[in-house]
């Protein structure tokens, strides 16, 4: 054996000893001498990515005396990549903003626009989920999955909510060819039953292409208490923090990582994509914030119209021809509003008002720290107004908590008035009425969510580029659309779209890159056909031509109608900017036409079946976490469990069981489980050594149960039972709470929670993390005893 290993150590002396000569034993005619690898200053081919490592410049000896290292040549970004920044804001609308004829003054956004581009044909899908999903991945959004919004998902191709991996995101792309890239703030593009602490992660921004995020997954934060992550990691916002702010916190960690990036690799570029939440509800704003416009909106919505108009038209962001499109009959006309009705409206305005104002501030600190840090003028700055119009969630009248209008339950207009002193505040979910939601897209037809209509869709974009973009304070009004940001960035940072990412074959981008609109004004747009498709509401723009129809009124609580009998509209967009004129009577054979074209790009990307659908796709049309079980179990110390987990204990019987240990003083406090917030949910907890029950509806109503007796010394049973009444969603029930096996407490709830009790709160054990779901207690409230485990069971 060991004559073997000798002969075999021999052999492979040899031929390394040939192999350093330049000898290829199996080729005579090589030449000899030592072998060099390939020079690779050559041109790289970046279309198959993860691109090869590289090294060059050394050869293999007998010895290491005998050789010579190897250079190593970091995959890096082409010469003169730029860096990369997207500011992408929430729910705001086309006539919002003071750079674009609003009321709400945007300095930031007007110093941006001084130094670079405004765009006034610019696009999005008219919903959240979808808009982030086309921009990230450059595709249309039903062919990557999001048809919809993450939790409307279901298991039809164009809806399931996951981005399939032939749709690498600009992320991941630029990150593969030497860009240093993070996301902060709200992602909103991973399915809901993988937004938990089991995974999997890979559809998280840490694994599309985001080397760092901090922020939140879901559609909406807290902006005082949200829920956040750092990677994949739940972290908490300090507790002292003093006048803390989502927002505020957001850009603080956008400028330490862009300082330590440059400071660590000066030469590398970098790609942030800041999504601060802003403006989507909760409308939270500091008090300074939102205290500057009182009584800046008494006037109303329809009056509030014609100033925005006016101002467009005098900045020229509107062409000289545009029309203004009238109310809808859907939405009321100001004068007739009560006037606590217009007192709670223009409030609700003022406090929106503050947080578009407050947001626009914090870009422009991350603005002035680019340029302190001598990079500005190397980077391509690209601050979007919105991924989608106004929202019109807040109904006809607004409202104080905007759970209560997502689960299909009308909040009492005195309840509202009532608590109006704090909307903006902690304590409030507010969000305005659909009346100022259309004057904030104004001069369009409709809000967010018509998907057929312009004020859905089109959304100010501004553009700064000092290194490139030579025109200055210049207005670009080529059709453009969210997708075509991907192949934006891709031609500026002189990379193609690969054909394969990490073994997968790529699908088409189907946006197309802006550049050209750079430096020729008068370019023709390249975007030629695009259509438009959310829950029904659906268009077909091609070469100036747009046929519309918005299907349904989500407001108005009415059905909506069959779709083949949906009323379609025709619009001539290059003469009619506003689709203020439908002439669908005159060209019947356009509308046709293009109705065609609608079918057969629906099929080509997925849009069918058409859903008209939405708060029931939630109950039963998706996966969930807790799958086809009909309890779990959790450990004492399990925070920030989606609450996705136990919705399933909604509008049925079910039984929440904790097993504790109290010490022999008796001295144990705290929660014990809780679900949801101040907006909605439910406690079980122990206060001053009791037993106690907090079920919270919309924040209206408080009904506890208590023991009387402390809990006694060793191991404990605390147990809450719910008897449900049946017959529908949101009904009644009974209550009540044992210690070990013995009912110390019980109650009738008239009403529950229908569908869920947050958008963005979790699932504790042991405290309550975000916002607290009992009048009970303040803050987290963590027990002080033993819990050894806590187990949710469906009846």
């Amino acid at each position: 054996m060991k004559k073997k290993l000798v002969c075999l150590f021999l052999f492979a002396w040899l031929m390394v000893g040939f192999a350093a000569k330049g000898i290829n034993a199996g080729d005579p005619t090589s030449p000899p001498g030592p072998i060099h690898q390939k020079s690779q200053k050559q041109t790289i081919d970046r279309s198959v990515l993860p691109l090869p490592f590289r090294s060059s410049g050394g050869q293999v000896g007998p010895t290491y005396k005998q050789s010579k290292l190897n250079q190593i040549e970091p995959v890096g970004a082409p010469a003169d990549a730029p860096n990369i920044v997207i500011v992408l804001l929430d729910d705001v609308g086309f006539g919002a903003a003071a750079t674009f004829g609003g009321t709400i003054p945007t300095p930031t956004l007007d110093q941006v626009s001084r130094q670079g581009l405004r765009y006034n044909c610019f696009h999005t899908t008219a919903f959240c989920s979808p808009s982030r999903a086309a921009l990230l991945t450059g595709r249309n959004s039903h062919s990557v999955g999001f048809g919809v919004i993450s939790e409307f998902a279901t298991a039809f191709d164009g809806y399931n909510s996951v981005i399939p991996r032939s749709a690498a995101t600009v992320a991941e792309v630029l990150k593969q060819n030497g860009y240093g890239t993070a996301a902060f703030g709200k992602w909103h593009n991973t399915p809901v039953w993988e937004v938990g602490p089991t995974g999997p992660f890979d559809r998280w921004p840490t694994g599309m292409g985001f080397q760092e995020f901090y922020g939140f997954m879901g559609g909406e934060a807290h902006q005082y208490n949200p829920g956040l992550f750092q990677g994949t990691k739940p972290v908490e916002r300090p507790e002292d923090a003093k006048d803390y702010h989502l927002t505020t916190d957001l850009v603080d960690h956008a400028i330490s990582w862009i300082t330590t990036q440059k400071a660590v690799s000066p030469e590398k570029p970098i790609f942030v994509y800041l999504a601060p939440g802003a403006t989507h509800a909760p409308h939270h704003a500091p008090a300074t914030w939102r205290d500057k416009f009182k009584g800046q909106y008494a006037q109303g919505w329809d009056k509030l119209r014609e100033e925005i108009f006016a101002s467009q038209k005098s900045l020229g962001v509107v062409p000289p021809n545009a029309i203004l499109t009238p109310r809808p009959d859907a939405i009321p006309a100001w004068d007739s509003l009560t006037a606590d009705q217009k007192t709670v409206a223009s409030r609700l305005m003022e406090v929106y008002a503050g947080f578009l104002a407050h947001t626009d501030h914090e870009v422009g600190r991350l603005v002035s720290a680019l340029k302190e840090q001598k990079e500005w003028d190397n980077t391509l700055f690209l601050y979007m107004v919105g991924d989608n119009g106004a929202a019109p969630q807040g109904g006809v009248r607004g409202v104080f908590n905007e759970m209560a209008t997502m689960n299909g339950v009308a909040e009492d207009e005195s309840f509202v008035l009532a608590r109006l002193s704090e909307a903006g505040g902690p304590k409030a979910s507010n969000e305005y009425p659909v009346g100022f939601a259309w004057a904030m897209c104004t001069p369009f037809q409709w809000t967010k969510m018509f998907a057929s209509h312009l004020g859905g869709t089109r959304n100010p974009l501004v553009i700064s580029w000092p290194n490139r973009v030579q025109a200055k304070g210049e207005l670009r009004s080529q059709f453009h659309h969210i997708t075509d940001i991907m192949p934006t960035l891709l031609e500026a940072a002189g990379v193609p779209a690969p054909s394969s990412v990490n073994g997968a074959e790529q699908q088409q981008l189907d946006g197309v890159s802006m550049i050209y609109s750079f430096d020729d004004k008068d370019a023709p747009s390249r975007h030629k056909s695009q259509y438009f498709e959310v829950i029904g509401s659906r268009a077909m723009y091609r070469d100036g031509w747009m046929a519309s129809t918005y299907h349904h009124i989500n407001w108005d609580r009415k059905p909506p109608v069959a779709f083949d009998q949906d009323r379609w509209e025709l619009y001539k967009l290059d003469e009619d900017y506003s689709q203020g004129k439908d002439v669908a009577s005159e060209y019947p054979e356009k509308l046709r036409e293009l109705k065609d074209s609608f079918m057969i790009e629906a099929a080509r990307n997925k849009v069918f079946p058409l859903d008209d659908r939405a708060g029931a796709r939630v109950v039963g049309a998706r996966p969930g976490i807790l799958g086809d079980r009909t309890s779990f179990t959790l450990p004492g110390g399990s925070t920030r469990i989606p609450e996705d987990l136990i919705r399933a204990i909604l509008n049925r019987s079910h039984t929440i069981t904790a097993d504790l240990v109290v010490p022999a003083d008796r001295n144990v406090e705290g929660v014990v489980t809780a679900a949801g917030g101040y907006f909605a949910g439910l406690s079980l907890f122990v206060k001053e050594g009791k037993p106690m029950f907090t079920y919270n509806y919309f924040g209206s109503k408080y009904t506890t149960l208590s023991g009387k007796d402390l809990l006694p010394v060793g191991k404990v049973k605390l147990a809450y039972d719910f008897v449900y009444d049946g017959g529908g969603l949101g009904k009644g029930g009974t209550i009540s709470l044992t210690v070990n096996g013995k009912t110390v407490a019980e109650q009738r709830l008239k009403e529950t929670i229908p569908l869920a009790f947050s958008a963005d709160e979790t699932l504790d054990v042991g405290e309550d993390t975000g916002t607290p779901s009992s009048d009970k207690y303040q803050g987290a409230f963590r027990f002080t005893g033993k819990i050894n485990e806590v187990t949710y069971e469906l009846k």
